[in-house]
């Protein structure tokens, strides 16, 4: 991968449902390297414009690139989608979900798998119907970090879960984010307990960006927390 070209960018992306324009003409451009936050409470976009780079919804106007082509079967290959809603096999093990999934993707790394689950407390030999919805968090996150994808979607990976979980997850990011090749977005609206992650932030409401940037300047600029500059917005 060519460390100069973007690993995303999205070019006046729009997107109508029947009872709602999803999305409003969004443009980006993401480096490698990076961990985004995308923000916005509910129904702003942020899951639209994630399943729309995934190539899981066709967009009704604007351009998608992924390392410079536009979404395809080759393109699915350089992405890592967690979905907010679940689908796992629940009379799976936990074991028998990693093997499955690896099975599709030649990026998937073994020795991260082992690591991970380790650190995650999940045990390999436990049913699927047998977790709490944490560590079915913990496991989904754990499918996305085990590959070497340049691109990784998480998409409100916190909703709903204990705080144990949610912490494990963060440090989880932060101990198996290969920034020298990848780049993450995450779709949350949980900012307090993500903003250290941010290398940059978008704010998506009503699907249109009103403010994105780096996380660091904007803290500079408007003398605040990503959190506290998320509440103010969206008061």
């Amino acid at each position: 991968m060519n460390a100069a070209e973007p690993v995303l960018v999205v070019h006046n992306l729009r997107k109508k449902y029947p009872k709602v324009e999803a999305l409003k003409g969004i443009s980006l451009s993401l480096p490698q390297g990076e961990i985004w936050g995308l923000l916005g409470p509910n129904g702003s976009g942020k899951s639209t414009l994630l399943k729309c780079v995934a190539g899981l919804v066709r967009p009704d106007g604007g351009e998608i690139a992924i390392l410079g082509t536009p979404p395809s079967r080759a393109s699915k290959a350089q992405i890592a989608f967690v979905p907010e809603v679940e689908s796992l096999y629940r009379w799976m093990t936990v074991r028998q979900v990693l093997e499955f999934t690896s099975a599709f993707y030649d990026d998937w790394q073994k020795d991260s798998e082992e690591e991970l689950l380790e650190f995650m407390r999940l045990d390999p030999r436990a049913k699927v119907s047998t977790l709490s919805k944490g560590m079915r968090a913990r496991l989904r996150l754990v499918l996305a970090l085990a590959r070497r994808a340049p691109l990784i979607l998480l998409d409100e990976p916190f909703s709903g879960i204990d705080p144990s979980s949610r912490d494990r997850i963060v440090e989880g990011i932060v101990r198996q984010f290969k920034g020298e090749e990848q780049t993450i977005i995450i779709s949350t609206h949980a900012v307090g307990d993500t903003e250290q992650l941010f290398d940059a932030v978008v704010f998506l409401h009503e699907g249109s960006i009103i403010l994105q940037g780096s996380a660091e300047e904007l803290r500079a600029s408007r003398g605040k927390s990503i959190n506290d500059l998320f509440k103010e917005v969206f008061a």
